[in-house]
């Protein structure tokens, strides 16, 4: 028998199991004793009130024993004749579609243009410390795909594409703690996520999964209608009935590759704007009405929208005590992200802030095709990388400067390792995207009182949201027209995290089985 309640602790008291078996057996009715098992199912904060609380939903069993996940590896039966699968990207997205091959009895061949996650740290100190930007392995491109270096959020509200707890259960096989399963926001941390995904990859190939590395495709091998391999950039053939391409949302060289190939593709709306930073103690105020956080209370968060023109505004990929990071995958432009480490400690709180881009704007700003929304996002990074010196240095203004088309005389602290520099991102940004950011920022700060504030910085650009292109497949088979073609993840336009690029992947996977079976 299970009983089920929901009981709210104050902060001091979320670590105390015995205070929280207790009063949870005070609200189910029944007495400590007459228990065999309990666990945490959900917990949140819940800062509403005067008083800020965990709220916690547990699960008491009476007669019986909660029920541990079954390790993945118990449901792989693949062997040395197996069909194989070419899998173009180890992202999520790619690594999860290898897992749900190996558990289908096929074998995954995963090819990623970048390097493992050891081998990539160095590129990521090239570009923050040295401005020496590599193509293929950067905080975008690389094992684990652009999620492993920034930040590990593992938040979705795409629930009905696959089986999260499934998806969560994997990553704490692989090493992630077992709070992601209870937690309301669950995060890893980009100096965590590493380890994991490298245990994946030992999983994949331990069950007879192939991975290469530095293997960047270059052409497709098409035939009658049908992809039959593709060709890396060392002139290497790869073949397979079935190609799962999950290249991430910045792969342009493919998506330049698909549409010179007329491989039908399409313009996808994307967001950009620009990434907000202001100081932990600030945001910590405004949501816990604390500057100095009590203990156990972690780095406050916020998630905000508004419309402008009828127009979404919002905030995107909040990084609680987190870093601003350089984000290009090119020389000769600057685009920021967000990151937090797993302690979440740092003293700057930073968020993108966005607004939605649909194709018919991309068009009245002069841009056609199928490649439009990706050829003024680049030229809108090209556009920022302005200051003269070669650097990754990014162009920012305080917040009420940006609002008020006002060049900023100094700029605020900012965890931005390469350094920012006073410009005016109001008019390097098109007016719309400008004047729709500032009109929100100022609606917010309506709303969330200290929100909007000199003491922030607005830095450029944040664009890399989502893909700039859709890659179409049926609905159905999850087959592009092309035939052996799977489209998958964030950079086909179906998914847009780690989770629901995870979701994707095995979605995709089941998919290929099937169309192996037919």
């Amino acid at each position: 028998m299970k009983h089920e309640v929901e009981i709210a602790v104050k902060p001091k008291e979320i670590k105390d199991n015995d205070l929280i078996v207790r009063m949870a057996c005070d609200k189910a009715g029944i007495t400590i004793d007459t228990i065999d098992d309990w666990e945490i199912n959900k917990q949140s904060i819940d800062a509403r009130g005067r008083q800020i609380v965990y709220r916690l939903k547990i699960t008491l069993y009476i007669g019986e024993e909660r029920q541990l996940p079954v390790s993945i590896k118990e449901a792989f039966s693949v062997h040395a004749k197996s069909k194989t699968a070419l899998i173009i990207g180890a992202g999520p997205a790619g690594y999860f579609a290898a897992l749900q091959l190996l558990k289908q009895g096929i074998r995954p061949i995963l090819l990623e243009r970048g390097k493992d996650v050891q081998a990539r740290r160095r590129d990521l100190k090239a570009i923050q410390q040295d401005a020496r930007v590599n193509p293929h392995s950067n905080y975008c491109f690389g094992e684990g795909g652009a999620g492993t270096y920034s930040d590990g959020k593992l938040y979705t509200r795409s629930h009905k594409r696959g089986n999260i707890q499934e998806i969560l259960e994997i990553l704490v096989e692989h090493g992630a703690k077992t709070d992601i399963l209870k937690d309301a926001h669950p995060h890893i941390g980009s100096n965590k996520l590493p380890g994991i995904i490298a245990n994946l990859r030992k999983t994949i190939e331990e069950y007879g999964g192939e991975i290469h590395f530095d293997a960047f495709v270059t052409d497709f091998m098409i035939s009658n209608n049908n992809l039959e391999g593709v060709i890396d950039a060392q002139g290497k053939q790869y073949k397979a009935d079935a190609t799962i391409l999950a290249t991430g949302h910045s792969a342009r060289d493919i998506f330049r590759l698909l549409d010179e190939k007329q491989i039908e593709i399409e313009a996808k709306p994307f967001a950009i704007g620009v990434r907000i930073e202001h100081p932990q103690s600030e945001i910590d105020h405004i949501q816990y009405r604390q500057r100095q956080r009590e203990e156990n209370l972690p780095a406050s968060s916020y998630r905000v929208v508004t419309q402008v023109d009828d127009v979404g505004v919002f905030s995107f990929c909040m990084c609680p005590g987190g870093l601003i990071v350089p984000a290009a995958t090119a020389p000769g432009e600057i685009v920021v992200n967000g990151m937090s480490l797993s302690r979440r400690d740092s003293p700057y709180a930073n968020s993108g802030f966005v607004t939605a881009i649909d194709n018919s704007t991309i068009n009245q700003l002069g841009y056609r095709g199928k490649l439009a929304n990706l050829q003024f996002q680049e030229a809108v990074e090209q556009a920022m990388f302005q200051n003269g010196d070669g650097s990754q240095q990014a162009p920012a203004l305080r917040m009420t400067d940006f609002t008020q088309s006002r060049l900023s005389s100094d700029l605020n602290a900012s965890s931005y390792i390469p350094g920012l520099y006073p410009a005016p991102l109001y008019d390097i940004l098109p007016q719309v995207i400008s004047d729709r950011l500032s009109r929100g920022m100022e609606a917010i700060g309506r709303k969330m009182k200290g929100f909007y504030t000199r003491e922030a910085n607005v830095v450029g650009v944040e664009s890399r949201t989502s893909s700039p292109v859709r890659i179409p497949r049926d609905p159905q088979t999850l087959m592009h027209p092309l035939h052996g073609l799977f489209p998958c993840g964030e950079g086909a336009g179906y998914a847009g995290g780690i989770l629901s690029a995870a979701m994707d992947g095995q979605r995709v996977a089941d998919a290929v089985a099937v169309y192996y079976s037919a």
